[in-house]
Formats: C-alpha cells, structure tokens, sequence
C-alpha cells in the first residue's frame, strides 16, 4: 500500500484567525500551527490576480527570506503554495513600529538611540553576509518583536530586496522610498550593498532628533539635497549629541558609495561598540516631541496616499503598495508603504531606455567607440542610408564612421536633442524607441548648422544591462555622414 501524501494544503497545518493587514493582492491573518499550537502571521496571496512580473517577485522574497535567520529579521517559517493562493508564513510580532514605541517611553538617550541601530546594523549585516540587499529600509520596516520592555528590534518587508554576488553593482531598478534613496539610486548609476547603509544614516539621523536630515515637499529639490549630500546639525537639539555619533552619521551618508562605511565597519564604531563610555545617557525629550510629529506625518501620508490608490483602483496595474494597517504589528506587505516606489513601473522603465539612448547618442557626438561598444551588442543589426539599403551587422562599419567622423572632427560644438521618445516595452527584457534625432553644430567658419533624422532601436537587457541590438535610421546620419551635401 502506497504511503499516505505529505500534508501540502495550508489548512492542514494551520487554523486561520483575525486579519492584521491587508493588501491589494493579499491578505495577513494570525494563524496558528495546529501540531504545536504557536502563532504566527499568514501572509497570504491571490496568485490568479498577479501578473507573471508579480509571481516572480513574490518567489523572489520567499526564496530571499528563506536564507535569512537572525534574531533581528522576521523570520519566514513555511511557504505553501496552492493552486490561486501562496501562504507565506512569518513571525507573528506584536510590539509595532519601533518609531512608535520610542515615543511612548518615558525616558530615551543617545544610548538607547545606539542600541536601536546596531540592531538595524546586526540584521542588515546579515543580510549582506547572505548577498541580499533589502532597498526598502524604513522606519515603517523596522518592528518589535512584542510589547515587553527591552524587546527585539526586527526587520520586515522583503518585497523590494535583490541578490547580489559579492560587492557587485549594476542597475537594479528604481525602488525605495524617496526620503531613504540614495545618491546613486537617484543618479541611475549601478548600486549594491551601501544604499542599505545610507537609509541606515538618515534612520540615524532621525532617531537622535526625530526629524529628517533631507526634506522638501517638492521632490525635486529633495532628491537635488540627497545627491549633493546636503545635510547639516543645526542648533539647538545637535548641540547635545556626541561627536561621536555626528561622525558615524558622516560615514553613513557619504556620497561616494565606495567610500561609504559597511555594515561590519559601523558595527565597530566606538559609538555602537562602547556605548557605555561614549554614547550619552541624557534624556531627549525634544528628539520624542519632534519624533511624535515626523510619525504623525508619515501615517498622515500614508493614509493619503492609500486612498488615492484604492480611487484610482490601482490594484488593476498589476502592483501591490496599497496597505491598510492593522491594530497589532504584522508582518508588513510587501512594497507596503505609504510612499514606496518601485521603477518596475513603466514609467520609469521607459525613462531608463530613454537615458541609454541619449548614452549612445552621447558616445557617437563625442566619438567614443569604445563607449559606444559597451553599450551595443557586438551583433548589432542596423540599416542606415549609408548602408545603402543593406542590413549590415557587426561593429566594423560604424567604426569606418567613428574613425571619419566629420562633424566630431571639424567642428566647435555639437548638440543633440532626442525629441518625441516613444517607448514600447516587450516583454520584461526588451523595448523598442522611436525618436525624432535633431543635431545642431557650430562649424570651423562658427556657422551653426542643424540637421534631422528620424531613429528606431531595439534594446535588450542582459545581466541587468541593457544593449541596442538593431536600429534603422531614416536620411543621412546627422553625426556619422560626410557627404558634402549635409555641410553646406
């Protein structure tokens, strides 16, 4: 007789109690194990209402969770997959955001601020110990473990968190929160491991003064404060904090992120390491007044922010920020938040294909073959006039174009503006542009001179890279050709 099936339905292992949160996609419930009788919190998700881009996603934190076991990280202890639903299954905590607990204390110090990040600092060493960057640290992220005083700080939502290989750096999207992003992250440039360690400075920040060292309403002056690095410690209330804890502060909100400070080097700061000689013990009664409004604020927006999602019924685009949060703590949804931003939106997906070929274009004005390699494939597929109606492939005829290059060779200036960018996304890994290209050069005699051609390419990611593989221009090249015609 064949051996009874292993037990694989969510219901056999567990009873399903009262709902702690709530998600577009899913739901987070109090369960309990019925072998043992322990409570946990349910994480359960509507796969049939997720696009494949989402399931990929949501198999991603499961298998990211699954590596990570530390004192300070919701742990995950079952993932059970069923035909429209996956149970994800994690500590249940029960002591809330540790922000909100900081301003129901009767007494908080620098002290107690050091032991709050070295906490943070523990489980986010962890984390790049196992090659996981988590991208969304936050105070909305940051949880206690219960109510009992002196309770375990835990890091939750691992919906945006990557693998990374060692200390690699490549372009992994647009994702974050904008008041925790990083230089880096904004300037599109290839990140890792430190942009965890800058959000970990402006938590810093936060916990010694209850407010932020980058803030503007408008967005675009916040994210111009954040890539400049521009913070300070105004007086009165940064008179009172150690110099100390100003300079670990400074290592984490380095602009540079190779020269920023790790995780294992923060954690040996005298401020963190020897608390008890350096760190003050005073009472910060400003830091909990000022911290009490910067909470109020943040679920303000939050609520906002949810209500115009839930109008705009945006769980038909395929994406799951909005939450409502429960009474006790839970485990948070992934890309929960109330302004958590993710660039798998296509929005930013379009601008990133937008940004590569304004990089290519910048290569060929500049005549920077080698640059121009990097960015295409080594196949590229390609009519242009001057191939005289001929699919041509490969890099040797362009270099022709490079090496000749007239306009590069023989003017003062040269400008050129991509107009009317239309993307078509295909698919996860490829898109296709189409452009309006306008170059304006000055020549030797100072003439200013304009020339117009219309562009299309297809650009294909590989290892979160993207590279053009075929274009086809309309007219002559307005940056390759020296046809005398187009220099009259």
């Amino acid at each position: 007789m064949a051996a009874p099936a292993a037990c694989t339905r969510f219901s056999d292992n567990y009873d399903l109690k009262e709902e702690l949160g709530k998600g577009a996609f899913s739901v987070v419930r109090r369960c309990v194990q019925k072998s043992s009788g322990q409570e946990f919190a349910a994480k359960i998700i509507n796969t049939k209402k997720l696009s494949a881009r989402d399931f990929q996603k949501l198999e991603r934190e499961a298998r990211i969770c699954r590596k990570l076991q530390h004192p300070n990280i919701v742990r995950l202890h079952d993932s059970i997959q069923e035909e429209n639903f996956h149970y994800l299954v994690f500590d249940l905590v029960t002591g809330g955001e540790l922000f909100e607990d900081i301003v129901a204390r009767e007494f908080y110090s620098e002290a107690d601020a050091s032991h709050c990040i070295q906490q943070i600092l523990e489980s986010v060493h962890h984390c790049h110990s196992n090659g996981v960057v988590h991208r969304d640290l936050k105070p909305e992220n940051l949880l206690l473990a219960s109510k009992a005083k002196g309770a375990a700080v835990k890091l939750a939502d691992f919906g945006l968190a990557i693998e990374v290989q060692g200390e690699q750096q490549a372009w992994f999207g647009f994702a974050g929160t904008p008041g925790y992003l990083s230089p880096e992250v904004l300037k599109k440039e290839p990140y890792g491991k430190p942009v965890d360690i800058w959000a970990c400075g402006v938590i810093l920040y936060i916990l010694l003064v209850g407010y932020p060292p980058f803030w503007d309403e408008d967005q675009h002056r916040l994210y111009a404060q954040i890539k400049a690095g521009a913070y300070d410690y105004p007086s009165p209330e940064w008179d009172t904090v150690t110099p100390e804890a100003k300079n670990l502060i400074n290592q984490m909100l380095t602009v540079i992120p190779s020269k920023r400070i790790t995780a294992s080097e923060a954690l040996k700061h005298p401020w963190i390491c020897q608390r008890e000689r350096v760190a003050s013990v005073v009472h910060r009664q400003e830091t909990v007044d000022c911290l009490k409004k910067f909470n109020a604020r943040r679920k303000l927006k939050g609520a906002i922010l949810t209500t115009m999602l839930a109008t705009r019924n945006f769980s038909k685009s395929g994406r799951s920020i909005i939450t409502k949060k429960g009474d006790g703590s839970q485990v948070k949804e992934s890309t929960d938040s109330s302004t958590t931003l993710e660039d798998d939106d296509i929005k930013a997906r379009k601008q990133e294909v937008i940004k590569m070929t304004e990089q290519l274009i910048e290569a060929i004005n500049t005549g920077d073959f080698e640059a121009y390699t990097k960015i295409c494939d080594p196949h590229l597929t390609a009519f242009e006039p001057e191939a005289l109606g001929n699919l041509v492939e490969g890099m040797d005829f362009h270099k022709f174009y490079f090496d000749n290059n007239v306009i590069v060779k023989n003017c003062k200036a040269v400008n050129t503006t991509i107009l009317n960018p239309n993307v078509h996304l295909l698919g996860e890994d490829a898109a296709c542009i189409a452009y309006v290209r306008l170059t304006q050069y000055m020549d030797k005699q100072g003439v200013a001179h304009s020339l117009q051609c219309e562009e299309t390419r297809v650009w294909h990611k590989r290892d979160n890279k993207w590279q053009n593989v075929h274009f086809h221009r309309s007219t002559n090249s307005p940056s390759y050709t020296f046809a005398p015609s187009a220099h009259k």
